[in-house]
């Protein structure tokens, strides 16, 4: 993985998790690889590499130019503790000393939001503010 690629990695952590915690931003980058592996055997929508499946446009709401968080992920440096933690999480995920705890999910979405993508679906993981899933059509 190159130093761009943990970069974004790390900023996608930052934008949609940083108020997670720990296992939080764990979960989200669980589903960053999540759809990279998918994508790998089958190649869907998200892209084939970190980067894409992060700056895959309507995916990551921080990376919308109208986002609040958008203008946040862009300035944010390593004198960020929190940031600091997400790009620690990017690498180590990226080398495989992540555990799954999100069993396989390739979404999430905030518990005030109500998508109408997950109205019939059951979570798989559910950690603070998040609701994760997977198998999505």
């Amino acid at each position: 993985m190159n130093d761009d690629e943990i970069d974004i990695f790390a900023r996608t952590l930052y934008g949609e998790a940083r108020k997670e915690g720990l296992l939080g931003i764990e979960a989200v980058a669980n589903v960053i690889l999540n759809r990279v592996q998918i994508s790998k055997i089958a190649p869907v929508y998200w892209g084939r590499t970190i980067t894409e499946v992060c700056l895959k446009p309507l995916q990551f709401q921080c990376w919308n130019p109208g986002n609040d968080n958008f203008c946040k992920i862009l300035h944010v440096d390593d004198t960020d503790p929190v940031f600091h933690l997400c790009r620690h999480v990017a690498f180590r995920s990226k080398h495989g000393f992540l555990t799954d705890i999100t069993h396989g999910a390739t979404h999430y979405h905030d518990k005030q939001e109500n998508p109408a993508w997950a109205r019939k679906l059951i979570p798989v993981y559910e950690y603070k503010n998040h609701l994760f899933y997977r198998e999505i059509a």
